[in-house]
């Protein structure tokens, strides 16, 4: 849910008051038609074709959870802020959905495991993103993946985390490693952009 324009760091915001105007931004809220198909589209691609457990990591108002659930997999969002939260719960009531408060470095699944790990514009704010993807690919069955989206914004002063950064520590743990660059498709953003924006697709192997 952070979002690299607008802070420093994930930590240095009070996303609870940040809530009820996250959707604002198109690639937040996805109101806009075009920027919904965009992404829809994207999610197709990275995730797998059969139903699947998704887990969303930093979900937001669960917008991204909402795409996935529309495509047929089974979804749990993470969240820090409880007003993300229960955004997220409403925007997706009806749907096979849970939503939890809690931190993306740790999320509160306990033993559930899950056949993707999903997360965008979270991994640049948290420390030690080595060891935050070692827990997260822990999260997953045999033969899942991680689909993380991320990039490196700002003009005053740029934050994020770069592609070959991601990729170096994802090399350890993950059997492949898809990288796809985002930043051209203005579609996505709602808007042209000049900065790196990425997603890449980690499959794992079993334990």
């Amino acid at each position: 849910m952070t979002n690299g324009e607008h802070a420093i760091t994930g930590a240095d915001l009070d996303w609870d008051a940040a809530a009820p105007t996250f959707d604002d931004e198109p690639d937040h809220g996805l109101r806009d038609p075009e920027v919904r198909r965009a992404w829809a589209s994207r999610l197709r691609s990275w995730l797998p074709e059969r139903p699947s457990d998704v887990l969303d990591v930093g979900c937001g108002t669960g917008s991204l959870s909402l795409l996935a659930a529309e495509q047929g997999h089974r979804v749990t969002g993470v969240d820090r802020s409880p007003a993300m939260v229960a955004l997220a719960r409403a925007k997706l009531a009806g749907r096979d959905a849970v939503f939890l408060a809690g931190d993306a470095v740790a999320p509160p699944v306990g033993e559930e495991r899950f056949d993707v790990v999903l997360v965008r514009h979270v991994l640049w704010a948290l420390p030690d993103p080595g060891r935050v993807l070692r827990h997260w690919r822990a999260l997953l069955r045999p033969d899942g993946r991680l689909v993380l989206i991320e990039g490196v914004w700002g003009t005053a002063g740029q934050v994020g985390i770069p592609a070959d950064r991601l990729t170096g520590l994802l090399a350890p743990i993950a059997g492949q490693v898809r990288l796809e660059r985002l930043s051209d498709d203005e579609l996505l953003w709602g808007k042209a952009v000049d900065d790196e924006r990425y997603a890449v697709v980690a499959w794992v192997q079993g334990p």
